[in-house]
This record gives structure tokens, C-alpha cells and sequence, in this order.
């Protein structure tokens, strides 16, 4: 049996939890099985039971470290006094539309979360309400709860209107939709 370096198997859970997001995403939950994720991790079947206990398992980790991520970029946003309308912008545009391997968690799954257990959905829910919460920082105007309320119609209209984008097969119709969610969300997020 091969001995691996000290650090080893720190570094390849989150390897793992890597290649599963991008193939989750790519793909969807249902379709990837645990023998390809592993392969494309470069790792044996019998590695992943060391670091998870099911695919369960994987799928909330792969959740909670996307959108740690995501909500880590509108903090930086919040922090650096960059426009949610720039926030807006780059969520719904070609590149992010092109790219749901790398994209937006909540856009490529959420229709499979919705049919998960309940820690699952759990754990997306808490992650959504600190990103709602965020959004919501960078609302102009009005009372913590018009804010909020505000934050969770622009984030519905901009997931919804990229897996709508993604969907279509009329490139042309796609880029209208993005376009025109760019205007809902930012009228919505302006109180408009």
C-alpha cells in the first residue's frame, strides 16, 4: 500500500468537492455517478468513503462551498463599494450563461435541491438567506424589509432568467432574455 505525504488527504477532500461542483453543475446531481467523479479526481472509488459518508454527504459539501464562495464575492462587493448593478450585470451575462460549470450554484441546481433531504435543502436555505441578506445590504433606499424583499425578487429574477437562457436553444432569444432580466433586476433593485 502506497503511503501518501502528510497533507494528502487535507488537500484531496477539497479536490473532490472540486471536480463533484463542476460536474454537479455541468450535468446535474442525478447524472453523475461516484466512479466518474473520482476518476476525474484522479482517485480510487474506495478514496472518496475516507472523506464522505454518502453522495449525499458530497452534494451538501459541494453546496455550502459553492455558495460560501458566491456569497464571499458579494461581500467582497459589499466591501470594496462595487455597484450591484455590476453584481447584476455579470450574473446574467453570455460568459456566466456559458459557463454553468464554474457559475452560479443556485442557477444549475436548484430544481434538484428542491428533491433532496432536508439537511440538503437546509443548508442551501441558510446560504441563500446570507446572500439575500448581502444583495439586499447594497439596496438603495427604503426599510430593511423593502430591502429585502427588493434583494429576493432580483435574485429570483436573475436565477430564473439564466436557467432560462440556458435552456433555450435560440441563441438570440437567450441573449434578450438576459438583457431584459438586466432591466427587471435593476428597476426591482431601485425600487422602480
Amino acid at each position: 500500500m502506497a503511503r501518501y505525504d502528510k497533507g494528502h488527504r487535507d488537500a484531496t477532500r477539497p479536490h473532490i468537492i472540486d471536480v463533484a461542483s463542476a460536474q454537479f453543475r455541468e450535468r446535474g446531481i442525478a447524472a453523475v455517478g461516484l466512479a466518474g467523479i473520482m476518476s476525474a479526481a484522479g482517485l480510487t472509488n474506495g478514496a472518496f468513503y475516507t472523506h464522505f459518508e454518502s453522495k449525499e454527504d458530497l452534494v451538501r459539501a459541494v453546496l455550502l462551498d459553492a455558495l460560501e464562495r458566491r456569497e464571499q464575492r458579494h461581500k467582497d462587493n459589499l466591501e470594496n463599494g462595487i455597484a450591484l448593478e455590476t453584481t447584476i450585470r455579470d450574473y446574467l451575462s453570455p460568459r456566466h450563461r456559458d459557463h454553468a460549470g464554474t457559475g452560479c450554484p443556485t442557477a444549475a441546481l436548484a430544481s434538484e435541491i428542491a428533491r433532496h433531504p432536508k439537511t440538503t435543502r437546509d443548508a442551501f436555505t441558510a446560504k441563500m438567506s446570507d446572500i439575500i441578506a448581502l444583495m439586499a445590504a447594497q439596496m438603495p433606499d427604503g426599510t430593511a424589509a423593502e430591502r429585502r424583499r427588493r434583494a429576493m425578487s432580483v435574485y429570483a429574477t436573475m436565477v430564473g432568467a439564466l436557467q432560462l437562457s440556458r435552456a433555450v436553444s435560440d441563441k438570440q432569444l437567450s441573449e434578450e432574455i438576459l438583457e431584459n432580466a438586466v432591466k427587471a433586476a435593476l428597476a426591482l433593485a431601485n425600487g422602480r
